[in-house]
């Protein structure tokens, strides 16, 4: 049983090694590798075989962490994109809020304002009336109508003249 496996286990190498030697032929035929090694940095790792095989194991070994840095390269520009609009948006909100509450303080004192102008315009020109016309019967002052204080009119009921 013993002369069965080493037996079907040489068969199994030997057909292991024809598969190896028509893959590393039809690597070797293919056209961009024919073309590299036709290039100087081709044959100098031709003539030097330690140098290819450490340049081949340093390429496979640094595939891990280039890729891991590829990919945080990846998700912390999406981080950013993400963190950029949600900034964006809460920048946009606070301002929207603030704009308003200023908007609301200067419509509440541009009433204020308005209103004491009004105040201010009514007393002054009272005051105005009351200091600039003359006192007495008959008298008449030459302010608009509207300033005048309201008289009877011959019908009875009040008007201005």
């Amino acid at each position: 049983m013993a002369k069965e496996d080493t037996a079907n286990t040489s068969k199994d190498l030997q057909e292991l090694q024809r598969k190896l030697c028509l893959l590393m032929e039809s690597v070797q035929n293919n056209s961009k590798v024919v073309a590299f090694m036709k290039s100087p940095v081709g044959q100098y790792l031709d003539r030097h075989p330690f140098a290819a095989l450490t340049l081949l194991v340093f390429v496979v070994m640094s595939a891990v962490p280039v890729g891991f840095f590829l990919l945080l390269v990846a998700l912390t520009s999406l981080a950013a994109l993400v963190g950029v609009m949600l900034l964006e948006g809460l920048v946009l909100s606070v301002g929207g809020v603030a704009l308003l509450c200023v908007l609301c303080v200067l419509g509440f004192l541009s009433l204020s304002v308005s209103g004491t102008i009004v105040v201010s315009y009514v007393a002054m020109s009272s005051l105005i009336n009351y200091w600039l016309c003359p006192r007495g019967p008959g008298t008449d002052c030459v302010l608009s109508s509207w300033d005048r204080p309201l008289t009877p009119s011959p019908g009875g009921d009040a008007s201005r003249p």
